[in-house]
This record gives C-alpha cells, structure tokens and sequence, in this order.
C-alpha cells in the first residue's frame, strides 16, 4: 500500500550512484505581448560569457604582443577592464530582465547593445582612472564592447530558440508514454473489476485516471513546483495501486520546504512510471519505490529509487531518462544535476535543481 515513509530504510542511498523531459512552451499567438528573448540570469550563463570574452581577449592581445611576457602582460592589463565590465553587463541586463521582456525583440536586441558599449566605456574608465592606460582607447572600447554583447546576445537567443524543438519533441514522446493503450485498458479493466465489489473504489479510481489525464492532456505551461509534480505522481501510483495491490510497495520522504522548488512540468511522472514498469511488472513479488525530496541550503534534492528483479537492468529507460536530463539542463542549465544507476538490484535517479 501507499504510505508514508517509516525510520526504517528498505534502500541504501550510499550504495548508489549518488546525486527531469520538459514541455514545450506552447508557441505564442501572433498578438500575444512581447517576451525576454535572452536571460542573463544563469550561473551557466555567467560563466560562457566570462570564458567568451576572455578568450576574444587573449586572442587579441596576441596582435600587440611581441614575445610570452609581453602577451601575459598585456592580456592582463585588458582583462583588469574587460572583466570587470562583462560582469557590470551580466549584472544589469539580469537585472532588468522584467523591463527588458516588455519590450520587442528588437527593442531587447538594441538594448543589449548599448547597455554593451556602456560597459565597454566603464571598463576602459576604470583603466584610465587607475593610471594603467594613460591614453585611453574610449571608441574603440564602445564599439568593441557593443561587438561583444551582440555576439553574446546572440548566443543566447540561439541557446533559448533551440530549446524549442528539444521541448516539442519531449512533450511529444511524453504524450506517447503517458497515452499507452495498454496502461489505459489495464487501468479500466481494474475498475471493472472494482464496480460490483467496491464501487466507490472503483469511483477514486477513475477519478485519479480523469485527473491524470485531465493534467497530461491540457497545456500546463512551461514551469511547475515540485509540489505539483508530487501530487500528480501520487494519483498515477493509487491507480496503479489498484491494479498491482501489495506487489507495489511505495514509501514517500516528503521535506515541505522541497515544494517550492521549480520544474518542467511531468518531470516526476514518468520517472515514478518507469519505477513501476522495470520494477514491479515483471517481478511475481513486486517491488519497493521510494519518492524523496529533500532541501539542502539553496538546493533540492530529488530521488526516485526501486528495486529491480534479480538480472534485470535499466533496459528501456534510455529515451525517457535522455528527455528528462535534457529538460532539465535546458531549464536550470548547470545549476541541474541529473544522476541514474544500479547496484546491487537498486536503481535510483538523483536530480538536483535550484531553489
């Protein structure tokens, strides 16, 4: 039955290789108001634009360099303005990340540029300020820094526009699994069997079915809580309850605090759908699945872990386990982490998002 994890444990996380597919955000109708076309705030995103800029930066200062010390030299002259700069460029735009999604694209586009050539003449102020550049190259370092952030802009609008066919063809193999006949004729073939016996069993049951499809089936956005996806696999697993009895053996570890944290929407599903389907299906005894979710400072772990019959493997969970590690690095980016493995005839998916 479904329960409320006890103290005991029936899993080892340390014996484990320790440590989400998203839905495509619906395109936008023509009319529909203006959104960011690029987001700064990502610590991913903070870290190519650093590594971009300072690379530019020593390929440049090769030009003026005669020899390795006069390159070292001057690369680090550059990057005492530059960094500082990229990072004042990276601060603002993320900051007004909300002003910025009002306007057009190309309104967004242009102001990434300027906001470019200011934080290119902030970082040759700062060169000039210190004395270390007596003759500073002020329009060179505008137009050098308008460059910059123009190619950066664009390696973010590239990055978010190519999530869209990665999310499409996600949701598309979502829809697949989570419509298969066979769970649809099993699960009402189960509230047949309930209607004379126990009616108002089989009643929760078709309404879990009807929520659980009523949620797959309508446009649930680009985001959801954790807490969503909680609840959503718990409907999944009390239908499957019904048809499997005391052969699925589910222990929740719930942290409230974990709740808020974000995700692409039926993330938490089809990993819990797995857990049942190289579980509990081809095992006679059944298996143990345990849902945890656990905050730790400004992180939230999430694991999904079964046991599996003796010789069996992952096999089959590739395409889903692929979807859900790409979503994730889509939304969180290296902010999400994403592990999966077996031992010992456990296998537990590990995810870490941000809070």
């Amino acid at each position: 039955m479904i329960r409320m994890e006890s103290k005991s444990r029936f899993m080892k996380d340390t014996q484990i290789l320790s440590a989400f597919q998203d839905l495509a955000p619906t395109p936008e109708p023509a009319a529909a108001r203006p959104s960011l076309v690029f987001d700064a705030c990502h610590v991913g995103v903070v870290l190519r634009a650093v590594l971009f800029v300072e690379l530019v930066l020593a390929v440049g200062s090769l030009y003026a360099a005669q020899n390795s010390l006069d390159w070292i030299i001057h690369f680090s002259l550059v990057t005492g303005g530059a960094l500082p700069a990229t990072l004042a460029w990276l601060l603002i735009a993320c900051s007004i990340k909300t002003l910025l999604g009002r306007l057009t694209p190309r309104l967004q586009y242009g102001a990434a540029v300027v906001l470019g050539g200011l934080a290119g003449a902030y970082g040759c102020g700062m060169l000039a300020y210190s004395g270390l550049m007596p003759q500073a190259p002020w329009v060179a370092s505008i137009f050098s820094g308008a460059l910059l952030s123009s190619i950066l802009v664009a390696g973010l609008v590239m990055r978010a526009k190519g999530r869209t066919p990665a999310d499409t063809s996600a949701r598309l193999a979502e829809l697949q699994s989570r419509i298969r006949p066979h769970f649809l004729f099993n699960t009402l073939n189960s509230a047949i069997a309930l209607v004379r016996a126990e009616p108002a069993k089989a009643e929760t049951l078709l309404e879990d079915l009807s929520d659980l499809f009523r949620h797959v089936l309508v446009d649930a956005g680009s985001t959801t809580t954790l807490a969503d996806e909680i609840g959503l696999a718990q409907r999944y697993l009390a239908i499957e309850q019904v048809r499997f009895s005391e052969r699925l053996r589910v222990h929740w570890s719930l942290d409230p605090d974990a709740g808020k944290a974000t995700l692409p929407p039926l993330l938490l599903q089809p990993l819990v759908e797995n857990a049942v389907h190289h579980g509990v299906e081809p095992s006679a005894t059944g298996a143990e699945i345990q849902i945890s979710t656990q905050r730790r400072g400004s992180v939230v772990v999430i694991k999904v872990t079964n046991t599996v019959p003796a010789g069996a493997g992952p096999k089959g969970q590739g395409i889903a386990l692929r979807n859900v590690r790409d979503r994730l690095g889509l939304m969180h980016d290296v902010q999400g982490q994403f592990r999966s493995g077996l031992r010992d005839g456990v296998y537990q998916v590990r995810i870490e998002v941000p809070l």
